[in-house]
C-alpha cells in the first residue's frame, strides 16, 4: 500500500507541480482509500513529502543507471546519465522540485542523503573515466558535485526562464563541463 501512495503522489506531482498543494485528502483521494490509510503509512504530510523524495530519488536513480548501459565509453555514459537528469528535470518539474526538499536534520555526509546518491552516480561516472585512463582535472567527488551544481543550476534557470532550444543549452553545458574536467 505504501508503494500505491507514493505512486499516486507522484502523479499529484505532475498535475500540482510541486509538493506546495499536495494533501493528505488529494493523495488519500488519487490513491482510492480514505486519508486515516495514508496515515497507517506516513505520520503527516512532511512524512509523505520525505517518502516522496526518496521514492523520486529512487526513480531517477534506476533512469540513470538505464542511461549509463547504453555506450560503453565512461565519457559517453556520463553524458548520456547527464542528459537523462535534464531530460527528467525538463518533463517532470514537479518531481524535480521535490529532490531538493530540505530534510529535517542535515546529514553528516550529503552524499549519504537520496539526493546525494544521484550526486554519488556523477562522482562514479569521474571515477570510472580515470579507471579507463582518461585524465580527470579534479578528484572524483569534487568532479562530480561541480557537474551536479552546474546542472542543477542551469536546470533550473531554464526551467524558469528558458528561451529557445532549452535541450540544446543543456547539451552544450554539459559538453562544456566534460571538456573542461576529463582530458580525452
Amino acid at each position: 500500500m505504501r508503494t500505491e501512495i507514493l505512486e499516486a503522489a507522484s502523479g499529484l506531482l505532475s498535475e500540482l507541480g510541486g509538493e506546495a498543494g499536495l494533501s493528505i485528502r488529494g493523495v488519500a483521494r488519487a490513491t482510492g482509500v480514505a486519508p486515516g490509510s495514508i496515515y497507517q503509512h506516513f505520520r503527516d504530510l512532511n512524512a509523505l513529502a520525505e517518502g516522496l523524495h526518496e521514492f523520486e530519488c529512487e526513480r531517477l536513480l534506476a533512469l540513470l543507471e538505464r542511461a549509463a548501459a547504453g555506450p560503453a565509453d565512461p565519457v559517453e555514459q556520463l553524458r548520456a546519465q547527464l542528459v537523462a537528469y535534464c531530460d527528467f528535470a525538463l518533463a517532470n518539474p514537479g518531481h524535480y522540485r521535490i529532490l531538493f526538499r530540505r530534510p529535517d536534520a542535515p546529514p553528516p555526509d550529503p552524499l549519504t542523503t537520496p539526493l546525494g546518491q544521484v550526486v554519488g552516480v556523477f562522482v562514479a561516472g569521474f571515477e570510472r573515466c580515470r579507471d579507463a585512463g582518461l585524465g580527470v582535472r579534479l578528484p572524483g567527488r569534487d568532479a562530480g558535485l561541480m557537474v551536479f551544481s552546474t546542472i542543477h543550476g542551469r536546470v533550473a534557470i531554464l526551467l524558469s526562464y528558458g528561451t529557445g532550444d532549452i535541450h540544446e543549452h543543456l547539451a552544450r553545458t554539459i559538453d562544456q563541463l566534460l571538456s573542461l574536467l576529463v582530458d580525452t
